[in-house]
């Protein structure tokens, strides 16, 4: 018995096939044939639908809001152009801590000039050079004397004194001082005074009046009230008319009659003079 071969290149037959069997089932899991189409695979749930973006709305709601403002601004200016020239512009200031002409940097001190000594000021419509120690007096009407000596304070500065009268408000008569004191000045060295006190009559100071005998120039008997009263005092730099100081009030007593007396013929009056002691106590305290 001779073995039968396929032939050359041929495909032998499966032994589970038989003819009654029909074709062979399908494997699984195997790879698909060449020229099938591979089936895709299966995954889990789909993926959901992507959400809308909102960049546009915001987009447009800027711009709204851009073109609303422009609007607003361009409707102010104007407004303001129109009302423009009806209402005159307001100017606010404000305050601030500054420090005044004359402050010091440190706290608590004074830099200030003494009073009196500014010489740089301007001279007023009152001011006079002197030729006269009389015409110091221009200083107790709010004059100013050109060719004093300035005022640097109280140490070695000449004074003189000068009073009212009631019967002529308006002139001043000189009140001389001891020679002996040091702010004493010669009428001849008017230029060296730097201080001029002033003693004004007070009103309604008059006290009762003390009858003095006496004889007139043709021989006649009169007799004259002589009455008392107050005066006060106020120092002020001769150069500049500034006030530099008080005296405080002034006695001008009437306790005695003068053996000498000036009185009004019309009312036949006479006021006592200021009290020279109390002058020369005022002028010690305020120099000294």
């Amino acid at each position: 018995m001779s073995d039968s071969y396929p032939p050359y290149g041929g495909q032998q037959p499966d032994p589970n096939v038989t003819p009654w069997s029909g074709p062979p089932a399908p494997q699984q899991g195997g790879y698909p044939g060449y020229g099938q189409p591979a089936q895709a695979p299966q995954f889990g749930a789909p993926f959901p639908p992507p959400k809308k973006s909102n960049k546009g709305l915001i987009i447009g709601l800027v711009a709204g809001a851009v073109v609303l403002v422009l609007a607003i601004c361009g409707a102010g200016i104007g407004l303001i152009l129109v009302n423009g020239d009806d209402d005159e512009p307001i100017t606010v200031a404000t305050a601030g801590p500054s420090a005044g002409p004359g402050a010091s940097g440190t706290p608590g001190t004074d830099a200030s000039p003494t009073p009196g000594q500014q010489e740089t000021q301007e001279p007023n419509n009152n001011a006079v050079t002197a030729r006269y120690s009389s015409d110091l007096s221009n200083v107790c009407e709010g004059g100013q004397i050109l060719n004093a000596a300035p005022y640097n304070g109280p140490t070695g500065a000449k004074a003189y004194t000068f009073s009212n009268n009631p019967d002529r408000p308006n002139f001043w008569s000189t009140k001389s001082v001891a020679s002996n004191k040091p702010y004493y000045a010669k009428s001849a060295d008017f230029e060296t005074v730097s201080v001029v006190g002033c003693l004004k009559f007070v009103e309604g100071s008059e006290g009762a009046p003390k009858k003095c005998q006496y004889k007139d120039s043709a021989g006649k008997q009169v007799t004259i009230d002589y009455i008392s009263s107050r005066y006060t005092l106020t120092f002020y730099a001769a150069k500049t008319g500034e006030k530099i100081g008080d005296g405080g009030t002034i006695t001008a007593p009437a306790a005695r009659c003068p053996s000498f007396i000036s009185y009004n013929k019309t009312t036949m009056k006479s006021h006592a003079a200021p009290d020279s002691g109390s002058i020369e106590a005022a002028l010690d305290k305020f120099l000294s």
